[in-house]
């Protein structure tokens, strides 16, 4: 069991640091070959935060662990807005400025919703893969051409601005993008080694271990990238690292096992952890519009959705004795 333990943190120490330098070098190359700050912050640094949670989920769907790989996507949107959201907000209130962020919120919703007709009946097959991947490409066809009519007037464009790497050669950016790949796909293999070791010493299923240790871990780059973005007063990065990878969490990772090894799963992610996942979204954008006041995550708020992510893993941990 030690060894299991050890080899899941040195598993996790290596997909932060992987995640950080492949989005490093992939911002950098994208800088380089002149493309937009804006479409690089939420595009390129979107995709890359939520690389841990893909190559995770399709480790896991190829070894036929795809209640991991299920529990992974879900789990890790539950953790970016209880858990980090909650830590960011702590950290100092988030005052949402950016139309852009705002416009981002009703879609969140809608695919969220979108998530859930395709798993209400236990199944995620290929098709409904398919379908997630292609409206992946819509929004981010949606999101590069709406986004580039505001930039003039938005202040996020700044904010992604003074984020993007611009003192690194190409050569230099395409190492780092490499080998941030490689470390990913490595530690990704170990990850769910570990788990699936550990669910199995433990005799919970690999669901559960999906939805809290897994989802955990691979949303610690998210974790960093938000409270970085907060101290230096960029709080429309830090909510944004949010949407954008609960958006992509959907659309990208839940695709990955209904690509890789499509069938049935745990009826109650459908009765427990989806429904949970939807309110924290509703809640999220609640909060971000603001009620009587402009949008703004205080500090107490922030503390409540703290509160909520701590409830509902007590909930698992009933749920698996």
């Amino acid at each position: 069991m030690i060894l299991y333990i050890a080899t899941l943190i040195g598993g996790f120490i290596l997909l932060v640091w992987g995640a950080e330098r492949f989005v490093h070098g992939a911002a950098a190359c994208a800088n380089n070959l002149g493309i937009s700050p804006l479409i690089i912050g939420l595009t390129v640094v979107g995709l890359g935060t939520s690389a841990p949670e893909m190559l995770v989920s399709a480790v896991a769907a190829m070894q036929d662990n795809t209640g991991l790989a299920i529990g992974n996507a879900i789990g890790s949107n539950i953790a970016n807005i209880g858990l980090i959201l909650g830590i960011t907000a702590l950290t100092t209130p988030l005052i949402v400025n950016s139309s852009i962020i705002k416009r981002e919120l009703p879609v969140l919703l809608a695919i969220t919703i979108l998530g859930y007709v395709l798993l209400i009946d236990g199944e995620l097959g290929f098709i409904d893969g398919l379908i997630l991947i292609a409206t992946l490409i819509l929004f981010l066809s949606w999101l590069i051409i709406s986004s580039l009519q505001q930039r003039k007037t938005d202040v996020i464009e700044q904010e992604f601005s003074e984020e993007i790497p611009t003192d690194m050669s190409t050569g230099r950016a395409l190492f780092w993008l490499v080998i941030g790949m490689i470390v990913l796909l490595l530690s990704s293999k170990l990850l769910v080694w570990a788990a699936v070791e550990i669910a199995t010493t433990l005799g919970v299923s690999d669901l559960i271990i999906g939805l809290t240790i897994i989802a955990l871990g691979t949303s610690l780059p998210e974790l960093a990238a938000s409270i970085a973005s907060a101290l230096k007063n960029e709080p429309d990065i830090a909510i944004g690292n949010i949407i954008g990878s609960n958006i992509f969490n959907i659309l990208a990772v839940l695709s990955i096992p209904g690509l890789i090894n499509p069938g049935g799963f745990a009826s109650v992610v459908i009765s427990r952890d989806y429904p949970i996942m939807l309110i924290l979204t509703i809640v999220l954008i609640a909060l971000s519009y603001g009620y009587r006041k402009n949008g703004c995550i205080t500090r107490v708020e922030g503390a409540l959705l703290l509160f909520a992510y701590g409830a509902y893993q007590t909930l698992l941990y009933f749920n698996a004795q």
